[in-house]
């Protein structure tokens, strides 16, 4: 499965989500999203087929270690990128959604090097 951005922010949602609540279920990923529910449970089938998260019986969303590898980056690319963002003088809000659309397409070499320069100032 080639990782797309739909497939990428679910993954992201999915950690936050577990991060602030403590477990997670579509309905959660709908909530946040603001997706339907059929739709979310269309992902979640596709992210669990490709091995990138598990459904329990109570209906419990967790990633697998592929799965919270992804999320992790995402979200640290989210978090640097946000973060940069708000130091050039974008506002906070305008600076995540922008965020949001950046992390999937910048390059791992920019990404990097974006990194180290918001780390140094």
């Amino acid at each position: 499965m080639i990782m797309g951005e739909s497939a990428e922010n679910y993954l992201e949602t999915i950690l936050m989500l577990k991060e602030k609540k403590g477990s997670v279920r579509s309905v959660d990923i709908a909530t946040e999203l603001g997706f339907s529910k059929p739709s979310v449970c269309v992902a979640m089938r596709n992210l669990r087929e490709h091995g990138y998260v598990t459904t329990d019986s109570d209906g419990l969303i967790s990633l697998t270690e592929s799965g919270l590898e992804i999320a992790k980056n995402v979200y640290c690319r989210h978090e640097t990128i946000t973060n940069w963002l708000i130091k050039i003088g974008v506002s906070p809000d305008q600076a995540a959604v922008d965020a949001c659309r950046i992390e999937h397409v910048i390059s791992q070499e920019s990404f990097e090097c974006l990194k180290k320069f918001t780390q140094e100032n």
